[in-house]
């Protein structure tokens, strides 16, 4: 089945598109089945490459349909590069109502499974609606992990977050919170979009003779 949608193209190829979905959707052991047997590479082909987006819709749902279960389905889509791919399709402007649909599904499926942050940072820039989901995952595994902390300042994640516009009371601001509760004040303040300005404003009230 992998290699009949790797080597057909066009509509030939979606009902092997649909089935790997199908089979996926069924259970965890046989989701990982349909990745250990190499089924995600011609899936995202397809994704990116089809011309038509009913044949990208089947892949994006498909997709979502093995990415799902666990953790490590999600990701094996995650460093095959498919989250961001979805990505791209969902914000496609020529992208049809039901491509966008099912890629925004699938993001949501995968990423609210996915504990693979170095995979997650890229998404930081989606838009609210998906971003959400993002940052809400980095809420959940920051706090139990203190090099991924290292390394979501490192990788310039938490300047990423404080740059974000969140609305006062939303999800997305509370997750915001519950991140930047992880570290000490002086650095969510040294990555905050205003920092050099506050600092400016410092040093021109600062008299060094008193």
């Amino acid at each position: 089945m992998v290699d009949y949608i790797t080597e057909a193209r066009g509509n030939n190829r979606l009902p092997g598109i649909m089935t790997l979905g199908y089979i996926a959707a069924f259970s965890e052991t046989l989701a990982l089945a349909v990745v250990v047997s190499k089924g995600i590479p011609p899936l995202k082909d397809a994704l990116i490459n089809e011309p038509e987006d009913h044949l990208k819709a089947a892949s994006a749902w498909s997709l979502g349909q093995i990415g799902r279960h666990s953790p490590d389905h999600a990701r094996a889509l995650a460093e095959a590069d498919v989250l961001r791919r979805l990505l791209a399709v969902y914000l496609h402007q020529d992208s049809s109502e039901d491509l966008q649909t099912k890629a925004k599904r699938s993001l949501k499926s995968v990423i609210q499974k996915c504990t693979t942050l170095p995979a997650l940072e890229p998404l930081l820039e989606a838009p609210p609606n998906i971003l959400k989901y993002v940052v809400q995952q980095f809420a959940k595994v920051l706090p139990n992990d203190l090099n991924a902390r290292k390394n979501f300042v490192q990788s310039g994640g938490l300047q990423k977050i404080q740059e974000v516009s969140a609305e006062a009371g939303s999800k997305l601001n509370d997750y915001i919170n519950e991140i930047n509760a992880l570290y000490p004040p002086e650095i969510v303040q040294y990555y905050s979009p205003n920092y050099a300005e506050t600092l400016i404003k410092k040093m021109d009230e600062f008299n060094p003779t008193g």
